[in-house]
C-alpha cells in the first residue's frame, strides 16, 4: 500500500469511527486497531486525532457547501432554488451519512472555526443577497433579509438533522413541505411586523 492510499485509508476508518463516537470517544489506538496499523503510523500520517479529525471534516464541509452553493447559484426562480437547496442537503445526508453525523456533533474547541455552525452561517450569507432582491420586489425592507436568512437555513438544517436518523417521510415529500413552509411564509410577509400585545411578557410592564 503506498503512502496516499494508506493515508485514505486512515481517513477512511476515522470517519466512520468519528461518526459512531464523536471526537472525544475515538482514540488514536481504535483509529490504529480499525485500520491494522501500529499508532505511530497513525501520527506519522496526521500527527494525532486532532489532525485526522480536521482532515475529515474539512472534506466534509468542502462538499456540503459545494453542494448547497451549486443549488444556490444555479439560477433560476428564488422558490425553486429553495427547493433545489433543501433537495441538496437531504440528499448529502442520504449519501454521506456518516459525514453529516460528524459535523452536526460538538466539534473539540481546536475546531471551532470548521463546524456545522460556521457552514450553515457561510450558506445564510448566500441567502441573504437572494432575500434580499426578492424583499426589494416585495416592498419589503432588504435590511432584514440577514436574520431571516438564518432562520430559513437554520430550519432546514435542523430538519435535516432529524431526518438523519428517521428517514420519514421520503426525501423529496420533506423537501416539498420544508419549501411550503419556507416559501408560503415568506410571501405572506408583513412589511412591520409586531408582537400581539393581548398577553404582557414576564417583566415588561
Amino acid at each position: 500500500m503506498t503512502g496516499k492510499e494508506r493515508r485514505e485509508q486512515l481517513l477512511d476508518v476515522s470517519r466512520r469511527l468519528f461518526a459512531e463516537k464523536g471526537f472525544e470517544g475515538t482514540s488514536v489506538e481504535e483509529i490504529a486497531v480499525r485500520a491494522q496499523v501500529s499508532k505511530p503510523v497513525v501520527y506519522e500520517h496526521f500527527g494525532g486525532k486532532e489532525g485526522v479529525y480536521a482532515v475529515v471534516v474539512d472534506r466534509e464541509i468542502e462538499a456540503l457547501t459545494g453542494a448547497l452553493t451549486e443549488a444556490l447559484t444555479s439560477g433560476g426562480h428564488p422558490k425553486v432554488l429553495l427547493e433545489r437547496t433543501a433537495l441538496a442537503l437531504l440528499t448529502y445526508i442520504e449519501q454521506n451519512t456518516d459525514g453529516f453525523r460528524i459535523l452536526v456533533r460538538d466539534s473539540p474547541v481546536a475546531q471551532a472555526t470548521g463546524t456545522f455552525s460556521s457552514l450553515i452561517g457561510d450558506v445564510a450569507t448566500q441567502v441573504e443577497h437572494l432575500l434580499a432582491d426578492q424583499f426589494k420586489r416585495q416592498g419589503l425592507d432588504p435590511k432584514t433579509a440577514p436574520i431571516y436568512a438564518r432562520m430559513l437555513v437554520g430550519m432546514v438544517a435542523l430538519t435535516g438533522q432529524h431526518w438523519l436518523d428517521s428517514r420519514s417521510p421520503k426525501k423529496t415529500d420533506v423537501a416539498a413541505h420544508l419549501v411550503n413552509l419556507a416559501w408560503n411564509g415568506l410571501s405572506g410577509l408583513e412589511r412591520r411586523p409586531s408582537l400581539a400585545r393581548a398577553a404582557p411578557v414576564d417583566g415588561a410592564r
